[in-house]
């Protein structure tokens, strides 16, 4: 349609009847009467404007979906962050208690010798080259540490220290092969001297080849001159092993140490030695044997078993 005068006027006036039909609707609420055409109309594009819904909605559920998708995942990323750390704690707590526990039983075992000590941590091992069995721990001269003072744990003797920096240390481990210490056996005056085999059982030679030794006896160190390197009644061992008396002037022991060289985490340094020799009293309770169940059986014959003596008069 060209654009003529009586087109705009046209337009005019069907703008003009369309205002006036949508003030009529609205002033006439539900009796409006342009209703029934609404419906009229609601009628036939209805199912168009459904169909056109129904083709949109699954594109917005997708872009819902979506979105949904991205805050789930964003949340299990959270959640699993949280676990991780939760995890952390927990084994962080896990280890916390384990080194109270032994800084616990290390004190103990102090107090009962009247030890003074510096608690240390380990924080490096040494080199395997060699069979040197050594540790670092980390206090040094800084914290009163000195060259020859004796190292022990909740468990026992661990070594003596070798080597002093301004803040570490090195302790030769007991294991060492270089290592020896003078012990003395529980409940009596034999003396020896035990080495290090590196994961093998402690060798201890006793000065005594005549001495009564047996398989579950307990040493503690004899203790050195001036209580350097070693100071006395620290527990060493438990004897596994005795090799037959061959009528030497030695003789010789296998002893599992009480320390467990492979897995050190606390230690102390003895940095004042007692003011007395504790001898036995920081070895720790002899388990008690556990006693083996006796079974009793009652035999009870049967009616038809012959009694005692009964084929003798049958026969």
């Amino acid at each position: 349609m060209r654009d003529t005068r009586e087109s705009r006027l046209l337009l005019v006036l069907l703008i003009a009847v369309a205002f006036a039909l949508i003030t009529v609707d609205i002033r006439g609420g539900e009796d409006s009467p342009v209703d029934g055409a609404r419906q009229g109309a609601a009628t036939v594009f209805g199912p168009i404007e459904s169909g056109v819904s129904a083709a949109v909605d699954p594109v917005g559920n997708a872009v819902s979906a979506i979105r949904d998708s991205g805050e789930r995942h964003d949340r299990l990323a959270a959640l699993e962050q949280e676990n991780a750390a939760l995890k952390a704690r927990l084994g962080s707590d896990d280890r916390s208690r384990s080194r109270l526990k032994q800084l616990d039983k290390m004190l103990k075992l102090a107090g009962q010798g009247q030890y003074g000590i510096k608690g240390a941590q380990v924080i490096a091992i040494g080199a395997a080259q060699g069979f040197s069995w050594t540790i670092t721990v980390d206090v040094g001269a800084k914290d009163g540490i000195k060259r020859d003072m004796t190292v022990l744990n909740g468990e026992g003797l661990v070594g003596r220290v070798t080597t002093v920096g301004p803040n570490t240390a090195t302790v030769l481990l007991a294991s060492d092969p270089d290592f020896t210490v003078g012990t003395r056996m529980e409940s009596g005056d034999e003396l020896g001297f035990a080495s290090g085999q590196g994961d093998r059982p402690l060798r201890v030679e006793l000065l005594n080849g005549k001495a009564e030794v047996k398989k579950g006896d307990r040493l503690v160190t004899f203790g050195s001159q001036a209580d350097r390197p070693f100071v006395p009644g620290v527990p060493v061992g438990v004897v596994s092993r005795v090799d037959p008396s061959g009528g030497g002037l030695t003789r010789t022991l296998y002893v599992t140490p009480y320390a467990g060289f492979t897995k050190l985490d606390i230690v102390g340094v003895v940095v004042t030695a007692p003011k007395k020799d504790p001898r036995d009293t920081v070895l720790p309770p002899k388990p008690k044997p556990t006693p083996r169940p006796t079974v009793t059986v009652t035999v009870t014959p049967s009616a038809e078993a012959p009694v005692d003596g009964q084929n003798q008069q049958e026969q």
